[in-house]
């Protein structure tokens, strides 16, 4: 037994869900469940006020995703560690969380047993992923990693387009902002997406993302 419980916040927008979690993680001594949230807004509420050691975190919220929450809470919680639970084992999702600094990625069907210790090792600063989806995820840093050059080629406007893309932005809102059309924005998005050599809105934020660039860094 640790020298103190480690505490916990269940994020899900299912209520039988948190209280099953809740149920099941009471039994070890060693886990303390501090609280528990079903949205975006409220996941980064609690965890601000709770402070927990480790954040089990749905993907999918009413408000938002999880990723979103994920990044707002380890912008003002570095120590705290997020956990995704999910049913969803989409290789764009995972890599995303990745992406966002999530310490691991668990699918719902895991063991009681399997789960604790994942929650334990997160804990303990490990990263935790389910072994069935870690020979995807590799394969989609590694591609990531290896495309983050591409990045470089593109035009000014591209990455100022990408950027707002990465923000989560709307083509109508990126027109807004940026003083364009819709049908320029999707010009722009199209020639970003041949130069990266992705064909998806979410994989070019990532790549975007992850080569650190905005307009005006250099």
């Amino acid at each position: 037994m640790t020298a103190r419980p480690i505490t916990l916040l269940l994020v899900d927008d299912h209520q039988m869900v948190r209280v099953g979690l809740r149920q099941l993680l009471s039994f070890d001594p060693d886990l303390s469940v501090a609280g528990e949230a079903g949205t975006v807004a409220a996941a980064i509420a609690a965890a601000e006020q709770l402070r927990p050691d480790v954040v089990l975190m749905d993907l999918r919220l009413p408000d938002g995703t999880g990723v979103d929450a994920c990044r707002e809470i380890l912008s003002s919680l570095p120590g705290t560690r997020v956990l995704f639970l999910t049913s969803h084992s989409d290789r764009d999702a995972i890599t995303s969380t990745v992406l966002a600094g999530a310490s691991g990625y668990l699918i719902k069907d895991i063991r009681h047993d399997a789960l604790v210790r994942a929650i334990k090792d997160a804990a303990a600063g490990r990263t935790v992923l389910d072994s069935k989806l870690l020979a995807p995820v590799r394969e989609e840093m590694s591609r990531l990693a290896s495309g983050v050059h591409k990045a470089m080629a593109l035009s000014p406007q591209e990455q100022r387009v990408l950027a707002q893309v990465v923000e989560g932005r709307t083509n109508k809102e990126i027109g807004a902002a940026l003083g364009l059309s819709d049908k320029t924005v999707k010009n722009y998005l199209s020639n970003a997406f041949q130069k990266l050599h992705v064909t998806r809105r979410a994989q070019a934020a990532a790549l975007f993302a992850k080569t650190g660039r905005r307009e005006g860094d250099e």
